[in-house]
């Protein structure tokens, strides 16, 4: 087990303070609302009571009222209108949310109104194809007759092929939450918060977002009726939660009413995905990432990702199961590919010298599969915490994809070893990559070179950021009540963790389970006993054993057995 570094959050000690006087609960809930940037009464009532009010106007994002207006006109000329996403879960929920919305409007008011469907979607193929906008894509749109084309979670730095477009006569809508470029698209409108000059307040929002943002705006244009709008919320929050980015400002509204739609009444795609993963209880968050996206990204990892549109889009509960239980099959077989690819990986790093002295990891087969390499390098990082890059090849040219410990920006780092890379993208945690086979010895070299000039020896230990130190007696029913209520978590909210020290083994009652995870019984001094559960820390039994005091790290939630809930802590780290 990685040895890790433990450091306590900031939290305004005004803030705290003028918090605690306000809404009279436990000083430590009051510290991390502080640390979250809530510094107020009014602020702290809106985080806890967050609903539909809280969602801002959507024609304050730049471009909007224009794009509205194009798709009309698109519309109303019966013109056909091409929905463009990527691969991915933010790309394919996009995708679905946007299409959707317009298919069912345009048949609502077809008959009325002499409307013909005419409305596609377009998901790039992952290997023959890339991230984003592709040739292959809009060339379709050219010999298909499309006169608009929508781009979602993509199309910010496709300058030449937006051009592409306008030479053919084909408008496009750029909607992207990436950061633009130098150069920004011709596009006829584009719907992108980061824009230097868009008023839009929240600047965080994910593609499906502000795909939700833009069906907003055409129904309060045009009268359509909430439900239709709202029909896809679930995956609104699934797409928020699986692409990393904050939980926060608006995205923590969507967030909570999308996990209401999921519990309350979800959308057919979400049921069917749900019964095919035996999911039983209500849905987190943390549900959402770990039991939904990995299903979605396996159609575009394994296959094609036009799969997770098509059971999005599906109507019929049971024709939704068929699709679903083709995604749970793409996904099996990904995790038995990865969990190979990961021990070949990890052989070969303990076995090779050249990996015992270097900062950075980068492994190459040219056999392992392309559509995994992301999710191995990760599972690299949790055994060697280094910057890691995992290759192989494909059509001749060695590719991959990269990720990176926090003090280290991958992005700038693959900068830096430009001259031997064809091609790379991507941001500061995240990034894919290609060169050419003979560059492979040179670039690793280089790339350990830039990792050491850039990374403090201290950074090679993971850092676990601790919200506050708190004694056993502070824990109770009502303290976990509010807690609760910190929910939904995810980045700039994540789940709280607390410090207690001074902690003793019960009578000797902790103990390992299923060979390699401890069940806790400890208390302090003059506290009560509590019971917990550390999850791949059987090694630390000895700490436990000593009899001596230690200093513990966790969660604190519910645990419910044959019909009774307590208090457990599920336990991250013990010293």
């Amino acid at each position: 087990m990685i040895q890790k570094r433990w450091t306590i959050k900031e939290a305004n000690p005004e803030w705290a303070q003028s918090l605690y006087e306000s809404l009279k609960i436990h000083p430590v809930l009051c510290r991390i609302l502080a640390s979250r940037g809530v510094s107020n009464f009014q602020e702290a009532k809106d985080f806890f009571r967050t609903n539909e009010t809280h969602l801002l106007n959507p024609f304050l994002m730049k471009g909007m009222q224009k794009s509205i207006d194009r798709i009309h006109q698109a519309i109303t000329n019966n013109e056909k209108i091409l929905i463009y996403g990527d691969y991915d879960v933010d790309g394919t929920t996009s995708v679905a949310v946007v299409y959707q919305f317009f298919k069912t409007i345009i048949g609502n008011q077809s008959e009325a109104f002499n409307l013909k469907p005419q409305i596609e979607f377009y998901i790039p193929h992952r290997f023959s194809e890339g991230y984003g906008v592709s040739q292959k894509g809009v060339d379709y749109a050219i010999e298909q007759n499309f006169k608009l084309i929508i781009t979602l979670d993509c199309g910010i730095k496709s300058v030449d092929l937006v051009e592409y477009a306008n030479q053919h006569n084909i408008d496009t809508i750029v909607s992207d939450h990436h950061l633009p470029g130098e150069i920004i698209p011709n596009a006829f409108a584009i719907l992108n918060p980061k824009q230097a000059d868009c008023p839009y307040p929240y600047k965080e929002l994910c593609g499906c977002g502000i795909g939700y943002k833009i069906i907003s705006a055409y129904a309060a244009q045009y009268n359509i009726d909430q439900e239709i709008v709202n029909y896809h919320l679930d995956l609104v929050a699934t797409a928020i939660a699986a692409d990393i980015v904050p939980i926060t400002g608006e995205n923590r509204t969507l967030c909570v009413l999308g996990l209401q739609k999921a519990n309350d009444n979800p959308s057919v795609p979400l049921q069917a995905l749900k019964t095919i993963s035996k999911h039983e209880k209500e849905f987190t968050i943390t549900d959402l990432v770990f039991i939904i996206a990995p299903r979605v990204n396996a159609a575009g990892r394994m296959d094609d990702a036009k799969k997770a549109v098509e059971l999005f889009i599906e109507t019929d509960v049971e024709k939704a199961k068929e699709l679903a239980s083709i995604l749970q099959e793409d996904n099996n077989d990904r995790k038995d590919i990865d969990r190979m690819t990961t021990l070949e990986a990890l052989d070969m790093i303990a076995e090779k010298m050249e990996f015992q002295n270097r900062k950075s990891t980068v492994v190459y087969d040219e056999n392992w599969h392309k559509g995994i390499v992301g999710i191995v390098a990760s599972r690299i990082i949790e055994h060697h915490y280094k910057p890691t890059i995992v290759l192989t090849l494909s059509n001749g040219k060695i590719t991959g994809s990269a990720r990176s410990i926090k003090g280290f920006n991958m992005f700038e780092g693959l900068n830096q070893c430009a001259d031997y890379l064809e091609n790379y993208g991507g941001h500061y945690f995240a990034a894919g990559l290609t060169m050419k086979e003979e560059n492979l010895e040179p670039f690793k070299l280089r790339f350990d070179e830039v990792v050491k000039a850039t990374v403090p020896d201290e950074l090679f230990f993971p850092e676990i950021e601790v919200d506050a130190e708190i004694n056993f007696n502070d824990i109770n029913d009502h303290f976990l009540k509010i807690l609760n209520q910190f929910a939904p978590h995810g980045p700039e909210n994540m789940k709280p963790i607390f410090m207690t020290k001074h902690v003793l083994d019960y009578q000797g009652f902790s103990t390992i389970v299923k060979e390699k995870h401890l069940r806790f019984v400890v208390y302090q001094n003059g506290s009560k006993t509590i019971n917990g559960i550390g999850f791949n820390m059987a090694e630390k039994i000895d700490v436990i054993k000593s009899k001596q005091s230690f200093e513990i790290l966790y969660h604190i939630e519910e645990n419910t057995w044959n019909g009774n809930t307590s208090i457990q802590l599920k336990v991250i780290d013990i010293r």
